[in-house]
């Protein structure tokens, strides 16, 4: 992509672009601060953060609804401008419609609000201390409706749908569904049949800790060095839960340690590299504008699975993981090839979605979406959450979760942080890592002999090529089909899990 500003030509939207460019900064210095409040900030800090954030999102939501947007706007579609420019005003005007159909005050009582039940589900979810953590989280589901009603009469989408296309633009609960409803018809089969074949194995060998937390922070970094994560560009911390932030020119990755279990941080270090690299690639002459952002949050979670799933669990890859652990925590016979390609693939139904194989994650999405759906869109309440999930979670995976709020409704952080409409796209990504993979197996034939003999380029060059360094250029359909030859079609997913696990 080529960027060149018509300055004399296209005033308005020269305009627009030094715009962006200043919310972007700001957006910059959010972001790490963020990251600060979930990686390094003592407690007694948060209501000043809190407030300090809120000002700070109160300031960047002034500046895109400047009444001036407006006009520049409507000007700069007729100047002329360059395909890449049309797709950037394109974006623009996204992120406009978006922020003047929220009030400034709604803005401002979005970011205390999840700042105070973010900071609180830290202390209460360790305490299953649902009674407590529901009166932080009722106000963030006010504003959560709210947000969706003003959106909805913007765009003229359902309000969950209105709250989904934040993150993956176009998408609907609708279509959402029709794909979750194809899961629904073979995947309980998949799991039970996948699970009738390995327990018919002998038994996967588990690593022996205790696995002092320093070595797991040092082969977290040399896996992610093997992953090719730039470190002149980011960083890895702990936090209570993984995640990737920052900006592309400073990305922060988090992930968390625990002593009895070496897999959870190496995993979770994997997946969040994916993020980042994406990041990292973003188009760097765009820096700063829409058109360098990810398009949508089902490709960036396309791009974690791809790392963590899609290439982590390749026997070719585990193979080049044994050498790594045997070097930072010693030789244990669970440290074999084989072994360990049987314990990343082992797939058994869990109470925690992080923690989750790949064959039982869709279970966890499918049944968040309904809840999360539901709730927005006021068929059911707050209190209405914990007998909905008891009830999923021992339809979908047999498992009983009935007073256990810690490891139920209250384990993941997406709700006190308000990201209502964010969990299909972790499915959908896995539903396009596969379809990635697919392709790649399709133009170079020899790709998995390529990874067991070390070589990874293969899979960097084409994600670069056509994820990563395309940024926001294309819709998601357009970008799906230019990558892959279609749309998406959850039929890879299905091929790759029957392939994985049950060797067809």
């Amino acid at each position: 992509m080529s960027r060149s500003i018509h300055g004399a030509d296209a005033p308005a939207y020269a305009d627009l672009e030094s715009r962006f460019q200043r919310l972007h900064r700001l957006e910059h210095l959010g972001a790490i601060a963020g990251w600060d409040q979930a990686a390094n900030m003592p407690p007694k800090g948060n209501e000043a953060r809190a407030a300090a954030m809120a000002e700070l999102e109160t300031l960047m939501h002034a500046q895109r609804t400047d009444p001036a947007l407006r006009d520049l706007l409507a000007r700069a579609e007729d100047e002329p401008l360059s395909d890449d420019q049309r797709a950037n005003l394109r974006e623009m005007r996204r992120d406009w419609l978006a922020a003047n159909a929220l009030p400034s005050a709604l803005v401002e009582r979005r970011a205390l609000a999840t700042a105070r039940c973010e900071h609180a589900w830290r202390t209460q979810r360790p305490a299953n201390d649902w009674a407590g953590f529901v009166e932080n989280l009722r106000p963030v589901v006010q504003v959560a409706r709210e947000e969706a009603r003003h959106l909805a009469e913007a765009t003229g989408l359902a309000p969950y749908d209105a709250l989904l296309d934040r993150y993956e633009p176009g998408m609907t609960g609708a279509e959402v569904e029709r794909v979750f409803g194809d899961l629904r018809a073979w995947l309980p089969g998949l799991i039970r049949e996948v699970r009738e074949r390995q327990q018919a194995e002998p038994p996967v060998i588990r690593p022996i800790g205790p696995f002092p937390l320093a070595q797991q922070k040092a082969l977290s970094l040399a896996v992610m060095r093997r992953l090719d994560f730039d470190f002149e560009g980011g960083r890895l911390d702990e936090s209570t839960h993984p995640f990737s932030g920052g900006v592309p020119e400073d990305v922060r990755l988090t992930t968390r340690y625990r002593l009895d279990d070496l897999m959870q941080s190496l995993m979770g270090t994997v997946h969040e590299t994916g993020h980042a690299r994406y990041e990292q690639n973003l188009p760097r002459e765009w820096l700063g504008q829409p058109l360098a952002r990810a398009r949508s949050y089902g490709l960036h979670e396309s791009q974690s699975l791809s790392f963590e799933m899609q290439l982590g669990a390749h026997p070719g890859f585990v193979a080049q993981l044994v050498p790594l652990l045997v070097e930072h925590f010693g030789a244990q016979p669970a440290f074999t090839e084989e072994n360990l390609a049987r314990l990343v693939t082992r797939v058994e139904p869990g109470l925690i979605r992080v923690d989750a194989d790949e064959v039982t994650y869709p279970a966890h999405v499918i049944l968040r979406f309904e809840i999360e759906r539901a709730l927005i869109e006021g068929a059911i309440d707050i209190d209405d959450i914990p007998a909905l999930w008891d009830e999923q979670m021992m339809l979908w995976l047999g498992r009983d979760t009935r007073g256990d709020f810690r490891d139920g409704p209250m384990q993941d952080v997406h709700w006190p942080a308000g990201l209502f409409g964010y969990f299909p796209c972790y499915t959908l990504g896995a539903m396009y890592a596969a379809q990635w993979f697919a392709t790649m197996r399709r133009q170079t034939p020899d790709l998995d002999a390529r990874i067991a003999a070390g070589d990874l380029a293969p899979v960097f060059d084409w994600l670069h090529d056509h994820v990563w360094r395309q940024g926001a250029r294309w819709t998601t359909p357009d970008l799906t089909r230019r990558a892959s030859g279609e749309t998406l079609n959850p039929a890879h997913f299905r091929v790759h899990l029957e392939r994985r696990y049950l060797g067809r």
